[in-house]
């Protein structure tokens, strides 16, 4: 069972990010008065960056307990620690490290650095997240590429369908760096909500197509649904194909 799909339409990338932050906010404040602790996971790129921002400068951000929230990310390009281009370290010079965070509560993926292989970063995350994942994530923050891919599943690509596991390692990735750790479609759908953040022109075919269920080899992002609800929070630009 899912929950109902939601399309919010937002006036502009800012006002996306300032109410993605403020909504986010809201729901890990409930998931601490529910089960005590929240179990959110979050995405790269520059709305996952623009969201830590923002959510880094809401007042309400005082509401949380942050000693009690564990951060995850849906995907992590196999990088060392520190990479610019790992979603982590985009997160963290967006200010995630300043919020107040238990940093053992912050959970990354191991990289070339620390880890010997991609199956073993991603044997390594799966094994944390049956440790202190608490079974479920009350939010999945996941951003959509022009293609429709989610985390690092991409259209056509083998490792997509994968149902072997929580985590994979990716190989030969369309997009760089070619080698990432990404969660499976299954464990993206254990979330009580999912999120796609998603801005820009260059997106709004992939939000029509994952708003209308296209196939899952064409648009992975139309097929990752959350338990309670999943929300399509987008601004006008990435609206541009949708009626109405």
């Amino acid at each position: 069972m899912t929950g109902p799909t939601t399309v919010v339409v937002h006036p502009g990338r800012q006002a996306l990010a300032d109410a993605a932050a403020a909504r986010l906010v809201v729901a890990i404040v409930d998931a601490q008065c529910a089960r005590g602790v929240a179990q959110i996971s979050m995405t790269g790129g520059s709305m996952g960056s623009q969201i830590i921002s923002s959510l880094c400068a809401v007042p309400a951000r005082d509401a949380v307990d942050w000693s009690q929230v564990h951060v995850w990310w849906g995907d992590e390009r196999w990088l060392p620690a520190g990479d610019p281009d790992r979603n982590d370290t985009q997160n963290d010079q967006a200010g995630l490290a300043t919020l107040g965070l238990t940093p053992e509560h912050v959970h990354r993926v191991a990289g070339p650095d620390t880890s010997e292989s991609a199956e073993a970063s991603a044997a390594l995350y799966e094994q944390a997240l049956r440790e202190h994942g608490g079974g479920m994530f009350d939010v999945m923050v996941l951003g959509v590429g022009p293609d429709g891919h989610v985390a690092s599943l991409f259209p056509h690509h083998p490792a997509a369908a994968s149902t072997a596991g929580i985590a994979i390692a990716v190989h030969d990735s369309p997009k760089p760096p070619p080698t990432r750790v990404s969660l499976t479609r299954e464990c993206l759908e254990r979330s009580r909500e999912v999120w796609f953040l998603v801005s820009g022109a260059d997106k709004a075919d992939a939000v029509l197509r994952g708003t209308t269920g296209a196939p899952f080899e064409t648009t992975p992002a139309a097929h990752v649904h959350g338990i309670e609800r999943t929300l399509w929070l987008v601004d006008d630009a990435a609206a541009g194909d949708l009626e109405g």
